[in-house]
């Protein structure tokens, strides 16, 4: 089957989670066509209805899959005829100003995908997160021991919706640096994932973060608040905490974390959400909306 995938193209590049579930969909014998989004706000998505329209007659696709709700209610715009598969992230429905968007991306849908079981409501619709890889060396890094003086912040110090003055309230007293997650390769990540003394997550809103779900691959402990589907993805996986958001909680628990390797990476091959497990699952989706 064909699958044209409407995504946001910014600073020359597809989403990291996109591109990868992608890639796995092709792996699985689907064919990918790509259509990137590069207006900004509502008024420049609505400048590339005719480009989509255009893209849809020339590539024929079986399915569109727009990632985001403003890619899925432009795609449902584009075409009536193809069914659209829209997924949604986290920002598109805790984002006040987009989540209406988002709700007309739901109702015109021919099938909706949710991260978060949170938002999944009605007939057509899965609760999906997206996947991670499993093996190469993303699992196996971890084999030295942890640098207790460094904690990975889970996102940019700036980006407000990180609550970073939690964060750093929470780390006063401890002799640790915290280290901000911005600027760094996916190789990169991992290997410092691998090393750290654990990921801290202050986040005021998620849906499903992927970088709580790389810090499993790499058995990294973990501590976060209880936001997104955290404390879902981390029940019965050692050396992590879900805490309260208060400075004191997350400060003992972060001095409770040990050395440890934890068993995350068995955790998300048992829920599913390797790569390869979840493009079979939105595989079923596509085989359902053609039908």
């Amino acid at each position: 089957m064909r699958i044209l995938i409407v995504a946001r193209y910014k600073q020359g590049r597809f989403a990291p989670f996109v591109a990868e579930q992608a890639e796995a969909l092709q792996q699985a014998g689907c064919e990918v066509v790509w259509f990137g989004v590069q207006g900004k706000g509502v008024s420049g998505y609505l400048r590339e209805l005719p480009r989509l329209r255009k893209a849809i007659r020339s590539t024929r696709p079986d399915v569109v899959h727009a990632h985001y709700g403003l890619c899925g209610l432009l795609a449902n715009m584009a075409t009536r005829r193809v069914p659209v598969v829209t997924t949604y992230h986290g920002s598109d429905m805790n984002v006040r100003f987009v989540r209406p968007f988002s709700r007309l991306a739901i109702g015109l849908s021919a099938w909706n995908i949710f991260v978060n079981g949170e938002w999944a409501k009605g007939r057509k619709a899965s609760v999906i997160p997206c996947g991670v890889n499993v093996g190469t060396a993303k699992g196996e890094e971890a084999k030295g021991e942890r640098d207790k003086g460094r904690v990975l912040f889970a996102g940019a110090f700036d980006d407000a919706v990180k609550d970073a003055a939690l964060a750093f309230e929470a780390m006063s007293g401890l002799d640790a640096e915290l280290v901000e997650l911005k600027g760094y390769t996916r190789e990169e990540v991992n290997r410092l994932l691998s090393e750290v003394r654990c990921l801290l997550m202050t986040s005021k809103s998620e849906g499903s973060p992927q970088i709580i779900k790389e810090a499993m691959v790499c058995g990294c402990p973990i501590v976060s608040v209880d936001v997104g589907d955290v404390k879902e993805r981390i029940e019965g996986v050692n050396n992590c905490y879900i805490v309260p958001r208060e400075p004191r909680a997350i400060r003992e628990a972060i001095r409770k974390v040990t050395a440890e390797r934890t068993n995350g990476q068995e955790k998300i091959i048992a829920d599913g959400l390797t790569n390869e497990q979840v493009a079979q699952i939105i595989m079923d989706v596509y085989a359902r909306v053609m039908r």
